[in-house]
């Protein structure tokens, strides 16, 4: 075919950045162990070290490889009174824990297997957990979705992907709030959807200000209104980091602020006494108040705390945290009514990784097929084998691109996967029939082709943006966008792909076999 152009090197390199990011390098696949999905914070085996992620390989000096591996290891446990304990060593990929721990350590520790790539899967893929949760009081349908409004908000901003709300009205006509995340453990859920988020901050025992739009107008939470300050060593041979943040308080707050500060008296350069900071009536942290301030109508107040870890990047990780712990409190309030979990549990997924095996495998035998009729009209098996190499290289792109981002592919995504290979199939038909007309030149007749595939995606580009979200600040949105948003965002990465990549290297292809 010659020598490849700029249009086909880029698609190469996308396919190979693709890969990459589905697999990683070295391959995760390839690694021996079994992976930590969980680990119970406080638990004894927390403070020593282990964490969520890590890659168990030995135990006692028995070489981990599956669960079986690790329940035969732990099964010294199992055998142990209250109280007692046992000397364990635990070899990680990136740490070794020696030392004794009790039975409780079986339960304090979640395990799985290691996946053979970087792609997460929907709750209906992989399963998750699901909580119904109640109010203290009776909530009308109003209330109902206030509750609802607020939890989504807390739990948008911790970044969780495919977290389903819903509606429950039980046999004696009480509301609650359903809540499904998927590859959460029941654990997980419960720590954060439990805690009520009330934010106060006090003056002695006078509240200057709450969480919530009404005393807060603004949080800061990028740039200099939001960093991660200093990190340093702590004498447990620990790291610690210390983290600020800016707040903007109403008028009515800042006097408030205001009025109480001018009752204190001096106390060298700060006032006699500090701010505190409460969380669900705990204290968090306090702060001194400049003298400077003492009756000042002060509109910007800075929020700081520390966070301590066994090494630098988990204190960094965990100060980052708990920053936007704070910020989502600030910026949400307290939620409206305080809560109860009436029911928590974990959920098996509904189709599992054999499914999803044969979605993958009617797709393939889809492009073959079509391959086939391509090479029955045009005679080509050099199109059929491009027209076949191109939809599978747009596959893994979108495949990458999920792997990147940590997007949850569910079933809608994997339905938006198969609707742009149908897109792809039929923009390559275009520029396969367009490339016959004789009465132009290649290059014209490439232009033409490539004119029609940019209108169509910019139509369908417009029409799939409402269903994923993103216009939600403008108040943009479609019913039921919520259930079709996988599909929505995995079939504008597949036609942006392919109207920016694999349509313009297919067209330089084709084009060398005309010429």
């Amino acid at each position: 075919m010659g020598k490849l152009t700029f249009r086909i090197w880029v698609l190469i390199a996308f396919v190979i950045l693709s890969l990459i990011s589905i697999f990683s390098i070295p391959p995760i696949a390839f690694q021996d162990g079994i992976l930590v999905d969980s680990v119970v914070q406080n638990s004894s085996i927390f403070e020593s070290g282990l964490r969520e992620g890590m890659i168990i390989q030995e135990i006692n000096g028995n070489t981990i490889s599956t669960l079986q591996d690790y329940s035969d290891s732990m099964a010294i446990f199992s055998n142990l009174n209250e109280g007692q304990t046992e000397r364990v060593e635990i070899k990680t990929d990136s740490i070794e824990i020696i030392n004794l721990f009790d039975k409780s350590i079986i339960s304090d520790i979640s395990l799985t297997e290691i996946p053979s790539s970087r792609l997460k899967t929907g709750l209906d893929l992989q399963g998750g957990a699901r909580a119904f949760v109640k109010a203290d009081v009776p909530l009308n349908d109003a209330e109902l979705n206030d509750l609802i409004s607020v939890s989504e908000q807390r739990l948008n901003v911790y970044g969780l992907s495919d977290v389903r709300f819903f509606k429950v009205t039980t046999s004696n006509q009480e509301n609650m709030m359903g809540i499904e995340i998927a590859g959460s453990s029941p654990e997980d859920l419960e720590e954060l959807i439990a805690k009520q988020g009330n934010f106060e901050a006090k003056i002695g025992n006078e509240t200057v200000f709450v969480g919530g739009e009404k005393d807060i107008t603004h949080v800061g939470r990028t740039g200099q209104d939001a960093l991660v300050t200093e990190c340093f060593a702590t004498q447990d041979g620990g790291e610690a980091c210390n983290f600020r943040f800016v707040i903007f308080l109403s008028e009515e707050a800042a006097q408030r602020h205001a009025d109480i500060t001018s009752e204190l008296s001096l106390n060298g350069s700060y006032l006699s006494k500090q701010i505190d900071f409460f969380i669900d009536g705990t204290k968090t942290s306090s702060l001194n108040i400049g003298a400077d301030l003492k009756g000042q109508v002060a509109t910007q107040i800075q929020i700081s705390g520390s966070e301590a870890g066994a090494t630098r990047q988990e204190a960094l990780e965990l100060a980052k945290l708990e920053m936007k712990k704070l910020q989502t409190i600030l910026i949400t309030g307290s939620l409206p009514f305080k809560l109860e979990i009436a029911k928590i549990d974990k959920i098996s997924p509904n189709l599992g990784d054999q499914f999803t095996r044969q979605i993958l495998m009617a797709g393939l035998f889809a492009i073959i097929a079509v391959s086939l009729l391509v090479f029955v009209r045009y005679r080509k098996i050099k199109v059929s084998i491009a027209l076949v190499t191109v939809s599978l290289s747009e596959v893994l792109i979108i495949l990458g691109a999920a792997a990147l981002i940590g997007w949850n592919l569910d079933l809608p995504s994997i339905a938006g996967i198969i609707a742009a290979i149908g897109t792809g199939i039929d923009s390559q038909l275009i520029i396969l029939d367009e490339a016959r007309d004789k009465h132009e030149s290649i290059k014209q007749r490439i232009k033409k082709a490539l004119f029609i595939i940019s209108t169509a995606f910019a139509t369908t580009f417009v029409a799939l943006i409402p269903l994923t979200g993103f216009l939600g600040f403008m108040g943009i949105g479609a019913a039921s966008a919520g259930l079709l948003k996988g599909f929505a965002i995995t079939t504008l990465i597949g036609i942006t792909t392919g109207v920016l990549i694999s349509r313009p290297a297919f067209a330089d292809i084709v084009k060398k076999m005309e010429e």
